[in-house]
């Protein structure tokens, strides 16, 4: 027994013949027919009978279409209340993001919702994960702040969309007063000799380190192994370790003891994104924080780019 089905029995017994509820609904006589022997294999008592030539409701058959209309009420207030719900600004809405993300971006969306009024209720985790595993986290947050190398696969097409907030270069991070720190730009060549601090494998910037030893025909020696950039960027500033950190989103980036220089002869990029499963983007709350988020990094990036502090290229 179906919802189209009630509907169809009621409007028999409302408009009196399957042509004329076939013309109400829009659909082919036939249609209706199948709808109603379909409806009654679920029933022994029979639900309509043939009066003349046209198809009217028995007593049970009244019985159930009335008993129907509650259904179909039930299912309008339902579909009414999604709808509503989709429409709020207020509202939860969980964010979850990697460890420089959350340390970037956390504190920003907050200021920017409170500034646009009314809007969602922020819940935040942070989930420090290897690329593969993003996607999963859309099954627990609506929204899942990932990233990826722009060379590696790109995110499952299925049940999953992307909304791209920022490409972002992975530059070498050196002591403000490393030799290398006074050039502009940097090749493999110039840092496969130095000691490395990198994230453990499977992780980024671990995966751009293959590709810097193989043009510079090397191996690289690597003495860290740390994901948390805040503390990647304190050995580096120590003097002693260089590293790739995110331009933009770590530390490194506000730390006067570091300088960052790119890298001309490797792509390290990388790209965040927002996951989200295609109906939690229907709700009009989690959109705004989408919106917001967008604002946020703009800032961050054009703060970065007009001559913000720290670590930034210089």
């Amino acid at each position: 027994m179906e919802i189209h089905q009630l509907q169809i029995l009621r409007e028999l017994g409302a408009l009196g013949s399957v042509s004329a509820v076939a013309e109400a609904l829009e659909v082919s006589p036939s249609a209706v027919s199948q709808h109603l022997a379909s409806l009654q294999r679920g029933f022994q008592t029979p639900l309509t009978r043939k009066q003349g030539r046209t198809l009217v409701l028995t007593e049970a058959g009244a019985v159930l279409a009335a008993a129907g209309v509650s259904v179909v009420d039930a299912m309008a207030a339902a579909r009414t209340a999604v709808e509503e719900f989709e429409q709020t600004r207020v509202g939860k809405v969980t964010v979850s993001g990697f460890h420089s993300a959350g340390q970037a971006l956390f504190g920003g969306l907050i200021r920017d919702l409170a500034a646009h009024p009314p809007g969602p209720e922020l819940y935040f985790s942070d989930e420090d994960v290897a690329q593969d595993d993003f996607p999963r986290l859309t099954a627990r947050y609506d929204l899942v702040l990932a990233h990826r190398l722009e060379h590696s696969p790109p995110w499952p097409s299925t049940g999953l969309r992307v909304v791209p907030l920022l490409s972002e270069p992975l530059d070498v991070a050196l002591a403000a007063d490393h030799p290398l720190a006074e050039r502009t730009t940097l090749t493999s060549v110039d840092v496969a000799g130095e000691r490395w601090v990198t994230s453990r494998h499977g992780y980024s910037p671990d995966d751009v380190l293959d590709a810097v030893a193989a043009v510079a025909n090397r191996s690289l020696e690597v003495v860290h192994r740390i994901n948390d950039y805040g503390a990647a960027s304190a050995v580096v500033a120590a003097g002693n370790v260089i590293c790739l950190l995110p331009r933009f989103t770590s530390p490194a980036a506000h730390d006067d003891r570091i300088v960052l220089r790119p890298l001309t002869d490797v792509a390290a990029v990388r790209s965040i994104d927002v996951l989200a499963r295609p109906e939690t983007l229907r709700r009009r709350s989690v959109r705004l924080v989408v919106a917001a988020l967008r604002r946020v990094v703009d800032d961050l990036t054009q703060g970065q780019c007009h001559g913000g502090s720290g670590g930034r290229l210089r």
